[in-house]
């Protein structure tokens, strides 16, 4: 650990930083910092926290900038409590309180939400439909040899499926397969379907021949992420290295490889990934600040930010978690 006098440069220091994006001398902190120390106390300070990897300073300059090993000592030392302005707080609430939209609606404005009260490029993965609650289910008859089933799940999407069946089932049969399955798969997730296929199997009743042909249709694995990355240009803003900005954009517009990579923070613990500690090399220069999305108690998706490694920390965490929060609330109300 570090004593209290090298912690408070080194929070000067990264503070500064983070505010100005340029190397932060020693007289600089000693004349504008309450540290009580001369400006040549402040540099040989500095010196040391450059030797123990904590700081390093840019080609020539004077001046020093925070290493990735600074930021996560302030990150996980030294970054307060982060609030937001009311001015900020009021436009989530009141985003939140009119988002009234379909779910990819909802999360895609949450992804401009984010960037607007950040600056930052904004990442939101929402529930994939296998964690969807069954709203409705419905056996409609097309012809004498073809059914198709119609159910409409709780994150706004709709699933049909064709069924071919013999001509002699009859109206009736139909109406009881489906009260049938309405009993089975209403309110529950569509990744049911299995147990619901084992139920239907054991019950033996004249609907289970046709309700094993619904349950088999919709019985197959599903990979469709909703994924959201907005505020794109603003992260070319974020560096003056044109080959940084060139492999960050490049990366961003895989959605594969930011999946992974939110899944990878998340498997590890983590909320906060500075610089190369999520382990995507295009992005060695960004870190990333995440928080999970939950309703009824499950994790059903992940909203975050991703920026520079000088980004504003407190502000960023701050932010993350009430956008979170508030939408967590709205999938579980929906």
């Amino acid at each position: 650990m570090l004593d209290d006098r090298k912690t408070a440069i080194l929070r000067a220091v990264v503070e500064e930083y983070i505010a100005t994006a340029q190397p932060v001398g020693s007289a600089h902190i000693a004349n504008n910092r309450d540290l009580a120390v001369s400006s040549a106390t402040v540099r040989n300070e500095m010196a040391a926290l450059e030797r123990e990897g904590f700081l390093t300073h840019p080609h020539t300059s004077a001046g020093r900038i925070p290493t990735d090993k600074g930021y996560r000592f302030f990150v996980d030392n030294l970054v307060p409590n982060g609030v937001l302005g009311s001015l900020e707080q009021a436009k989530v609430g009141s985003f939140f309180e009119s988002a009234h939209f379909r779910l990819e609606e909802t999360l895609q404005r949450t992804s401009m939400l984010l960037t607007q009260l950040t600056n930052y490029a904004s990442v939101v993965i929402g529930p994939t439909v296998e964690i969807a609650v069954v709203r409705s289910v419905q056996l409609v008859r097309l012809s004498s040899h073809h059914l198709t089933v119609v159910v409409v799940l709780s994150n706004g999407s709709v699933e049909n499926e064709q069924i071919e069946i013999g001509q002699d089932i009859s109206d009736s049969e139909i109406d009881q397969a489906n009260a049938k399955l309405q009993k089975l798969m209403i309110t529950k997730p569509l990744r049911d379907v299995a147990a619901h296929r084992t139920t239907n199997q054991k019950s033996g009743d004249a609907t289970a021949a046709l309700c094993e042909k619904v349950l088999s249709s919709l019985d197959r694995t599903r990979n469709d992420e909703t994924f959201f990355v907005g505020g794109v240009a603003q992260m070319a803003e974020a560096f003056d290295a044109v080959e940084i900005v060139r492999n960050v954009l490049h990366t961003l517009e895989q959605q594969y490889v930011v999946v992974t990579l939110v899944r990878d923070m998340l498997n590890r613990g983590l909320s906060v990934a500075i610089g190369a500690e999520h382990g995507v090399e295009p992005l060695s220069a960004c870190s990333v600040v995440l928080a999970p999305v939950v309703a009824d108690g499950e994790t059903v998706g992940t909203v975050g930010v991703l920026g520079p490694t000088r980004m504003n920390y407190p502000q960023a965490l701050a932010t993350v978690d009430l956008v979170s929060d508030r939408l967590s609330r709205r999938l579980t109300e929906n």
